[in-house]
């Protein structure tokens, strides 16, 4: 005897599944979820919390960026724990005083690079070096001071304006965790701004987000990253005014999941 239907029936957007993350065709038990859709969605909500309070070692980031000869430096915020960053998102707009005096007597730099765990450590871990790599040699080839990449741990993207603005720095580029999704617990975003300085807000910024391997790789992003901070400089234009007109040059087809 053949199975009740409700049991049976496939799911018609079944075969778009492998070009997404995302939960679609998730079938039903009547009208319920089924068994195994419930314990997937609890296991995703368990690595989402998971990244979010994991612990960041800054060692894992300078080392691939020592070994390509590039210089790092690690500086702090005020915050003294994860839990008092993810309470105080105000204590981690900003530099601590030892951190500040390090910055000191600086000259002017056309590029700074931050690097932070956000909120996924393991996004900073896996990808930032990677994504830090390509776009550092690219500026360096192209001529930019750019200066030694700062790591700073419980930092919030507003950081970057501060440190910006103590260099003197034509841009900052802060890359770090991005809160993650159910299914993206390692996801990198990047940020910059143009003339960084504590007066900029969220509409001075442009973001490369999602930047992973199943999402965007970080050669691409580095890449995407390159021709963005050079039109700005060539427009002097960024945040909402600089749009992505990026002619695209070839066709990419879905990556699978």
């Amino acid at each position: 005897m053949n199975p009740p239907e409700f049991l049976s029936s496939p799911d018609p957007w079944a075969h778009l599944r492998r070009y997404t993350a995302a939960r679609i065709a998730i079938g039903r038990t009547g009208g319920s979820q089924t068994t195994s859709t419930i314990l997937d969605f609890r296991l995703s909500h368990a690595r989402a919390r998971d990244a979010v309070h994991a612990h960041f070692d800054p060692a894992v980031v300078s080392g691939p960026l020592n070994d390509a000869g590039i210089p790092t430096e690690t500086l702090s915020t005020p915050v003294n724990d994860r839990r008092e960053y993810l309470l105080r998102p105000d204590l981690g707009r900003s530099l601590d005083e030892a951190s500040i005096a390090k910055l000191s007597g600086r000259g002017a730099t056309d590029l700074v690079i931050i690097i932070s765990d956000g909120l996924a450590a393991a996004a900073a871990e896996r990808h930032a070096a990677a994504t830090v790599v390509p776009l550092v040699m690219e500026f360096q080839a192209a001529g930019w001071n750019v200066s030694p990449v700062f790591i700073i741990p419980l930092a919030r993207v507003k950081v970057q304006d501060e440190i910006g603005r103590a260099l003197n720095a034509r841009f900052s580029l802060m890359l770090l965790g991005e809160r993650p999704g159910l299914g993206t617990p390692d996801s990198l975003g990047a940020y910059f701004t143009a003339n960084p300085s504590l007066t900029c807000t969220d509409a001075d910024r442009n973001c490369v987000s999602n930047i992973r391997p199943e999402g965007l790789p970080p050669a691409e992003a580095a890449a995407k990253l390159a021709w963005l901070l050079k039109e700005s400089r060539r427009l002097g234009l960024g945040g909402v005014h600089l749009k992505d007109n990026q002619p695209v040059t070839a066709l990419t087809t879905p990556r699978a999941i």
